[in-house]
């Protein structure tokens, strides 16, 4: 068995953003010369989510509305967590969304639905963060 580990980097200008990543991950893939196996991908940051959905911009309006309600990000007086941050609503919108994915390979590709795709979603941005591509496999 083969493995292959890459990193993507981001430095995001906003607190919140939703990145599509799929291409990355497929070149990746191509990269590893992996034909049948495993891709995980996570978020190595505990305010930052990797998630996999489609790619539509009402659907991520509308996951930033929902999580806004779950974990609403002022006033930050209400959060224990921030004594000195103010991003305690951040590990909470981590919580939901999730920390990683894993899809399938099979002859070279993601092995995907309809239009699944894989985002990196940053929850508390503007400074350099990153997730790991892990593609294990033959």
């Amino acid at each position: 068995m083969k493995s292959y580990r890459k990193e993507l980097v981001f430095t995001l200008p906003a607190r919140r953003a939703i990145v599509n990543i799929t291409r990355e991950v497929n070149d990746a893939l191509a990269e590893s010369g992996i034909q049948e196996g495993l891709v995980l991908v996570n978020a190595m940051h505990i305010t930052a989510s990797v998630f996999i959905n489609d790619d539509e911009a009402g659907l991520h309006q509308d996951y930033e509305a929902w999580l806004e309600k779950l974990a609403p990000e002022k006033p930050y007086a209400q959060y224990r967590h921030n004594g000195y941050e103010d991003n305690a609503d951040a590990h909470l919108k981590r919580t939901i969304m999730g920390r990683e994915v894993v899809v399938a390979v099979t002859a070279g590709q993601l092995d995907f639905g309809p239009w699944e795709q894989i985002f990196y979603y940053e929850l508390d941005g503007k400074r350099k963060k990153r997730a790991l591509i892990k593609i294990i496999g033959e």
